[in-house]
């Protein structure tokens, strides 16, 4: 609930006079006021538009107050509920107050503001509790899953798949684009299984030079190619007995791929260079951000080996299609960096929070955690403004302005008013600028289509990646 919302009160008594009265005065506060003249009506009420408050008399035909209580708080047990009784009858209201009522009042009232005063804290009350039940929910979630931070739907669902893999030996198959978290859904899914106190070992395929791959996998022998030196264990017999993680498995070579399916298949293993079969008791967890079926297609990735890895899928969604846990994902985020630099705590100001809400992530959380620290370390104060942000968190929506309305009240030109200012400038001065527009916007749209990978990216614009990451890299430099 929102704590600059209007508290919703609810008031039920019989006499007429006093509830209009009641309404008047609450409403002078700033509540907003429904009556109901009867028992029957108020739970009407409470069914279409719950209140945080019912300001119910005790003594009334039909439903008495009890009855109301009960129904409330049987239904609706957080709405709180101040009772309304006559001094005779004290005794009766304290034993509501022991059957959930928050609070009753003595008639006649004490004060105008007296009646204000109860219900405000009883709506204080109601905000404080759910505010201590949501964080205790955050908490949970936290501690059950580690760094995976969200309340969506969607992210339900991916707590509701760990919990029912982790004590499974299958393999599973995380699937998502870079920068979701797919790791951290392997870290998790190792935390909760029986292995937990077992190796949890973490590999890049496509950090690994592809000579190497079969190797630091698989562990070779002295002598096995030039520079083996020593004979050395790889990653399968450093994880055995525990979790063995292979991020962007769909970039392993397919002669890796071929000793990847047999481990898989019988837990046998053969370093690099040798004859001797290895048993080893390792759970794989792998993940990709490419798609496979097409990488089978395209003959890079092998059909058995994918099917073997894709006994239990989980897909991570993009943040854009759970914006909902932006906000909750920023907190966490500004709390981690006040922790880890030894700073105070900073918030978001409403309009910055709204800019990153509007913006699309296509570098998914990894993009948000980024941004944020920017924005963390840029803030003056201890409030973030849209200012402090990335440029191209800043470009989201803000308010409700349109975007010409936003470049003019920005000072910043529109593309065409920014084409045609270009011809006021000497030929190389002009043609520097467009060079770096249209840098800008290549790097942009392709690290976009590739979900934020810079290996993906720079094989889609035809460079290697160094070159690709130079131009990356220049590009922020102007910004």
């Amino acid at each position: 609930m929102n704590d600059d919302a209007m508290v919703r009160v609810l008031i039920v008594d019989d006499e007429a006079g006093l509830r209009r009265s009641l309404a008047r005065i609450l409403a002078a506060r700033g509540f907003a006021v429904e009556t109901a003249e009867d028992g029957d009506r108020a739970i009407e009420l409470l069914e279409l538009n719950e209140p945080e408050v019912i300001l119910c008399d005790l003594m009334m035909p039909k439903m008495g107050g009890f009855e109301v209580l009960a129904h409330t708080k049987r239904t609706h047990p957080r709405v709180e509920v101040v009772m309304m009784t006559a001094h005779a009858d004290v005794d009766s209201a304290v034993a509501a107050v022991k059957s959930g009522a928050y609070d009753f009042l003595t008639k006649p009232f004490a004060s105008n503001d007296a009646v204000a005063l109860a219900v405000t804290k009883a709506a204080d009350h109601k905000r404080l509790v759910e505010r201590a039940a949501r964080l205790e929910q955050r908490l949970v979630a936290h501690a059950r899953f580690g760094e995976l931070v969200g309340t969506s739907p969607k992210m339900q669902a991916v707590y509701r798949l760990i919990e029912g893999v982790a004590s499974a030996t299958s393999t599973v198959l995380i699937l998502g684009e870079s920068g979701t978290g797919k790791e951290l859904v392997a870290r998790a899914i190792h935390q909760h299984s029986a292995r937990a106190e077992r190796p949890f070992v973490p590999v890049n395929c496509a950090a690994i030079p592809k000579e190497l791959v079969e190797s630091e996998l698989f562990g070779h022998v002295r002598g096995a190619f030039t520079g083996a030196q020593n004979a050395r264990a790889g990653l399968f017999e450093a994880g055995n007995s525990g979790t063995l993680f292979l991020d962007e498995v769909g970039d392993l070579p397919l002669a890796a791929q071929v000793k990847l399916l047999r481990a898989l298949q019988d837990g046998e293993i053969k370093r690099v260079g040798s004859d001797e079969t290895r048993f080893v008791d390792v759970r794989v967890l792998a993940a990709t951000n490419v798609d496979l079926q097409q990488r089978i297609a395209e003959g890079t990735f092998r059909r058995d080996l994918f099917y073997r890895l894709n006994v239990i899928p989980i897909h991570m969604p993009p943040l854009r299609e759970r914006d909902d846990d932006i906000v909750l994902l920023t907190h966490h985020v500004l709390q981690k960096l006040a922790l880890r630099m030894g700073r105070a705590a900073k918030r978001m100001a409403p309009q910055a929070m709204h800019a990153l809400r509007g913006y699309s992530w296509p570098g998914n959380v990894r993009e948000l955690e980024h941004a944020v620290e920017h924005a963390f370390v840029l803030a003056q104060g201890e409030r973030i403004e849209v200012g402090d942000l990335p440029r191209m968190a800043q470009g989201a929506k803000l308010g409700d302005e349109a975007p010409s309305s936003r470049r003019a009240s920005d000072g910043e030109p529109s593309p065409a008013s920014a084409r045609l200012d270009l011809f006021a400038l000497p030929y190389a001065e002009a043609k520097r600028r467009a060079m770096d527009a249209f840098d800008d916007g290549y790097v942009r749209e392709v690290l976009h289509r590739a979900a934020g990978n810079l290996s993906a990216a720079a094989r889609h614009a035809g460079l290697d990646r160094s070159n690709f990451r130079r131009i990356v890299k220049r590009r922020k430099t102007t910004e």
